[in-house]
C-alpha cells in the first residue's frame, strides 16, 4: 500500500513539473534573425580556417547547426528566400512568387513590395513606394507582436527594401532599407509611419556611408593568403565602371561618381559594416529586449549577393568579403552580450539562397555549364505557335522560367489552355538547355513528393503563376550574365544549400546531417515562443536543437 502511494505521489509530482514546464513561457528578451543574401554553405567550411573565434566559429561552437539545410522550392532568389524564412511556407503559401513577376491579371511585370498607396518616408525618390500587401502570409514577426498584444516590438532592416518589408509582415513597427545615389541613407515607408524616428535620422546625420566611401576596398589580410579562392585577375569577374581589370585594390572614392555615388557601398563589404552599425542605433532607438516583451530584429546582409553576381562564389572578392563579415559578427554578438546578456537573447543566421560558380568557369574545368538565350527562346515559341496554331502571340509573357498564354488570343481562337500548355511542353523538351518541362494542370493534380518538380510544385501558386513551368539544365543561367559573373534561382543543390544555424536562449550546442529545410526556421523560433506558427507555415519543429 506504501509502495502504491509512493509510486502515485511521484507520478503527481512528474504530471505537475510538466504542467509547469507547458504552462511556464521563459522567452528571451530579443530575438534576432540574420540573412546573410547569397551565402552558401559551403563558405563555413571552405573559410573556416581564416575565421575569428568570435564570429561564425562561435556561433558553430556554441550554437546549433544544421549542415543539410536547404531551400525546397523554386526560384531560389531574395524575395521568395526571405518571405519563406518569416513565414515558414513556400511561395505556393504566401504568395511572394519571384522579386519581379508577370501579374496576369494586369497584363504587367510588377515588383513584389510596391505599393503606391503609400509615399515613401526619409526620401524624395518615388520608386521608394512600398509594403507587405503582396505578402498573403503571416509571419512569425506578426505572430509574436499578435501573442503579446501589439506589446513587443519587431524592427526589420536591409540595404535592399524587400530584405527589410518581407521579414517585418504585416505589423512592423518599422522596415528600413538604404538609398544610394546620392543620398546614401535608411528610410521607410508610410505604411509603417509618417515621419522617421529620431534615432534614424541622427544616424543618417552621421554620414556612415560617406565614411566608408573615403575608404578603398583591399583585401583585409595579404592578398597572397588568399587560398580558397581563384586568381585576382580572371576572365570570369565583373568590374566596375572605370576598371579595367577585376582587381584589388578598388578605388572607391575614384569609381563612385560612374557607379551610382553611394550605391557603390552595397557592392563592397563596407555594406555589411553600415547595416551592422544601423543595427546597434536600432537596438538602442528602439530599447530592444530591454522591456517586458519580447522584440525581434531582423537583419539582412545583402552586399554578398552583390559582390558575388559581380565575381562568382570562387573569387578573392568573395573571400575577402566573408572574412570581413565574419568580423561584423562577432563585433554583433559582442554587443548583444553587453547590452542584453548572454542568456537573454536567441538568434538564427541562415541565407536567402546561395549561387552557381560562374558558368564559363565550370565549362573551363569541363564541368556542365553554360547560357540560355532568352530571347531566341521568345522566338522559338512564337514560331512553334505559328506552326501549330497560325498565331505568333500566343504566348504572352516568359519569366522566371514560367510561360504565361495569352486568354484573349485563345478565347478568340476557341482554344483550350491546357491542352494548349501540353502541346506545347512536349515540344520544349526538346529544346536546347531545357531539362524539365511541366504544365499548370499537371502541377494542380498530381503530388511530386520529391526532386526538383516537387521544388517546382512548391514554388507554383495556383493564383500567380503561368501555364508551363520549365527547369533548365544544370549549371545553365541567362546570358545576362555571359560576358562575366553569375546568379541564382534554380532547384540545384548549389543554389539551395545554405546554413541554418541556432544561437542563444533556448538552444542547444550541436550539429545534424539530416536534411532540413529552410521553412523550418520560422516553426522552430514559434515553438521556442510558445507562440502560434505563422497562418500558412508548411514547415516543421527543428526538435534537435531546441533544449
Amino acid at each position: 500500500m506504501k509502495k502504491t502511494l509512493f509510486v502515485l505521489s511521484l507520478l503527481l509530482s512528474t504530471i505537475q513539473v510538466e504542467a509547469q514546464e507547458i504552462t511556464t513561457v521563459d522567452r528571451p528578451k530579443l530575438v534576432v534573425g540574420i540573412i546573410v543574401d547569397q551565402m552558401r554553405y559551403d563558405y563555413l567550411t571552405r573559410f573556416y580556417d581564416r575565421y575569428s573565434e568570435d564570429g561564425f566559429k562561435r556561433i558553430l561552437r556554441e550554437g546549433y547547426n544544421f549542415e543539410n539545410a536547404h531551400f525546397n522550392y523554386v526560384p531560389t532568389v531574395t524575395a521568395v528566400g526571405h518571405a519563406s524564412v518569416y513565414t515558414g511556407t513556400t511561395g505556393s503559401g504566401h504568395g511572394i512568387i519571384a522579386n519581379d513577376w508577370y501579374d496576369k491579371y494586369k497584363g504587367k511585370m510588377i515588383y513584389c513590395v510596391d505599393d503606391f498607396d503609400y509615399q515613401a518616408v526619409g526620401t524624395e525618390k518615388i520608386y521608394e513606394q512600398k509594403s507587405p500587401k503582396r505578402l498573403m502570409a503571416t509571419t512569425v514577426t506578426d505572430e509574436l507582436r499578435m501573442s503579446q498584444n501589439m506589446g513587443g516590438k519587431t524592427i526589420a532592416i536591409g540595404l535592399k527594401d524587400r530584405s527589410a518589408v518581407l521579414p517585418g509582415g504585416h505589423t512592423s513597427n518599422g522596415s528600413y532599407w538604404f538609398v544610394g545615389k546620392e543620398e546614401g541613407s535608411f528610410i521607410t515607408s508610410s505604411y509603417y509611419m509618417e515621419s522617421l524616428p529620431k534615432w534614424v535620422n541622427d544616424f543618417n546625420k552621421k554620414q556612415w556611408p560617406k565614411k566608408y566611401m573615403k575608404n578603398d576596398w583591399e583585401t583585409l589580410y595579404p592578398i597572397k593568403s588568399y587560398k580558397a579562392s581563384i586568381a585576382d585577375d580572371n576572365p570570369y569577374e565583373g568590374v566596375f565602371i572605370g576598371e579595367e581589370k577585376p582587381v584589388f585594390p578598388h578605388e572607391l572614392k575614384k569609381l563612385s561618381e560612374e557607379n551610382g555615388h553611394f550605391d557603390l557601398i552595397k557592392e563592397t563589404p563596407y555594406g555589411n559594416s553600415l547595416l551592422k552599425e544601423f543595427a546597434f542605433a536600432a537596438i538602442e532607438g528602439e530599447e530592444l529586449g530591454k522591456r517586458d516583451y519580447t522584440d525581434f530584429l531582423a537583419i539582412s546582409f545583402s552586399s554578398p549577393d552583390y559582390i558575388g553576381h559581380k565575381y562568382g562564389p570562387d573569387s578573392k572578392e568573395i573571400e575577402d568579403t566573408y572574412l570581413r563579415l565574419d568580423l561584423e559578427v562577432a563585433e554583433l554578438l559582442s554587443y548583444l552580450d553587453k547590452e542584453l546578456g548572454k542568456g537573454n537573447y536567441s538568434l538564427f543566421l541562415t541565407a536567402d539562397h546561395a549561387v552557381v560558380p560562374v558558368p564559363a568557369y565550370l565549362k573551363s574545368l569541363k564541368v556542365p555549364g553554360g547560357y540560355f538565350d532568352y530571347s531566341k527562346f521568345r522566338e522559338y515559341l512564337d514560331n512553334l505557335t505559328s506552326e501549330y496554331y497560325q498565331v505568333s502571340h500566343l504566348v504572352e509573357n516568359v519569366s522566371n522560367n514560367q510561360i504565361f498564354l495569352n486568354r484573349a488570343v485563345l478565347d478568340s481562337l476557341k482554344l483550350d489552355a491546357t491542352v494548349v500548355a501540353e502541346k506545347l511542353s512536349h515540344e520544349i523538351i526538346n529544346y536546347n538547355g531545357i531539362y524539365r518541362v511541366v504544365t499548370a494542370k499537371t502541377l494542380q493534380t498530381t503530388d511530386f513528393q520529391s526532386g526538383i518538380l516537387n521544388y517546382v510544385q512548391n514554388g507554383y501558386n495556383q493564383k500567380f503563376s503561368g501555364d508551363i513551368m520549365m527547369v533548365p539544365n544544370p549549371g545553365i543561367i541567362s546570358t545576362y550574365h555571359e560576358n562575366s559573373g553569375t546568379t541564382h534561382g534554380s532547384g540545384y543543390a548549389y543554389d539551395t544549400h545554405v546554413p541554418i544555424m541556432f544561437f542563444g536562449k533556448g538552444f542547444k550546442s550541436g550539429r545534424s546531417k539530416d536534411y532540413v529545410e529552410i521553412i523550418d526556421i520560422a516553426p522552430t523560433i514559434s515553438n521556442l515562443l510558445q507562440i502560434s506558427f505563422p497562418n500558412s507555415a508548411t514547415g516543421k519543429v527543428l526538435s534537435d536543437a531546441l533544449r
